[in-house]
């Protein structure tokens, strides 16, 4: 006589299992893991932030350069001088009128 098999043999439900655990792993460490995708995304988002932060502050920086040699002693402003009198000290010239 003939047997049948109606179910099927242990190690090869072991072996499905296990890949199919593994396979979830790796499949879940990919994507929300420390070096994940979602992680991937975020980080380039935040470097994309920081640059026009540095952008930002680049421009900042030169203009600031800018005033700083402009009102050096090799090369004096006048009007960047009369402003900047005006602003810190609050000096007016006798020909103005000061409206309040």
């Amino acid at each position: 006589m003939q047997q049948s098999r109606t179910r099927p043999a242990l190690g090869a439900t072991l072996f499905l299992v296990l890949a199919l655990t593994l396979g979830s792993y790796f499949t879940f460490a990919a994507v929300q893991g420390n070096h994940g995708l979602f992680q991937r995304i975020e980080t380039e988002a935040q470097n994309e932030t920081l640059r026009g932060t540095r952008d930002r502050l680049a421009g900042e920086l030169e203009r600031m350069e800018n005033r700083t040699r402009r009102l050096s002693d090799d090369y004096l402003d006048l009007d960047l001088l009369d402003q900047q009198a005006r602003d810190v000290l609050g000096m007016i010239r006798a020909d103005e009128l000061v409206i309040r």
